[in-house]
């Protein structure tokens, strides 16, 4: 989770709700950009940026729309702590794209907020020729959330 993304939370910056929450009319809309292996883009990271991201038949500068569906959610009971969760209700999808570059982090931040950043994620080293990359989302639950707050 990028730091700023949690100061911005205590001023109810971003909307990952269905329901708005700000007065608005619609949640907010999160995109994901990839990074090539020698970008730096970590927990310290802002606000999306193009230095640094990938580039290549078929990929579209600022990356893809992530699918929010899902509303975040809250738990709480006597005999755990609180936690909120959230995961994007699809998979991240590249369709078609020729990255051939080696990258191996996503950028999820809020294009409706000045692109504001909301979390950084590594995985292996890829490039991909003519091709669709996925990154699989995991389960919406309190232990495998993509983006998890708790109160331990």
């Amino acid at each position: 989770m990028c730091t700023s993304f949690m100061g911005e939370l205590m001023t109810a910056t971003h909307n990952f709700g269905v329901a708005p929450t700000r007065g608005t009319s619609a949640a907010d809309t999160f995109k994901a950009a990839l990074y090539l292996a020698s970008a730096t883009i970590n927990a310290s990271t802002t606000v999306y940026t193009a230095t640094g991201e990938v580039s290549g038949s078929g990929y579209a500068a600022g990356g893809v729309a992530v699918t929010n569906a899902t509303p975040p959610t809250a738990t709480n009971s006597s005999a755990t702590a609180g936690v909120a969760f959230f995961t994007p209700s699809a998979s991240l999808t590249y369709t078609t794209v020729t990255l051939a570059t080696a990258f191996d982090t996503v950028l999820i931040y809020n294009s409706s907020q000045s692109n504001k950043a909301v979390s950084v994620h590594t995985f292996g080293s890829q490039t991909i020729t003519a091709g669709t990359f996925t990154l699989t989302m995991p389960s919406n639950t309190t232990t495998t959330a993509l983006l998890r707050l708790s109160t331990t």
